[in-house]
């Protein structure tokens, strides 16, 4: 399993630890990641999701798992949140018309 944010797609950071004597040796930060499960209001269903801790409070500053889905750009989305973006916009589409 990657180590990347499903919902903004952050993942890992190369850097140096760097010593009081300067050496540097190599070091990996990795994103805070949570298992959350997330409410879709418009589909009236919830999904499980890898999200960092970061992206779960964009995600609720935000207005919730919906507007966040239809204002994020598809390349930073995993495939399983765009199968969901599809089907609200789906939804979205079927409300208007009716």
């Amino acid at each position: 399993m990657s180590r990347i944010c499903e919902l903004t797609g952050k993942g890992r950071q190369v850097g140096h630890n760097v010593s009081h004597a300067n050496n540097r040796t190599k070091k990996v930060f990795l994103p805070n990641l949570q298992n959350v499960t997330l409410l879709s209001e418009m589909l009236d269903r919830s999904f499980k999701f890898r999200v960092s801790t970061h992206g779960l409070r964009s995600v609720e500053h935000n207005g919730g798992l919906d507007n966040w889905l239809l204002k994020t750009r598809d390349e930073k989305l995993s495939a399983r949140a765009l199968k969901v973006k599809r089907e609200l916009k789906k939804s979205a589409k079927e409300a208007a018309a009716a």
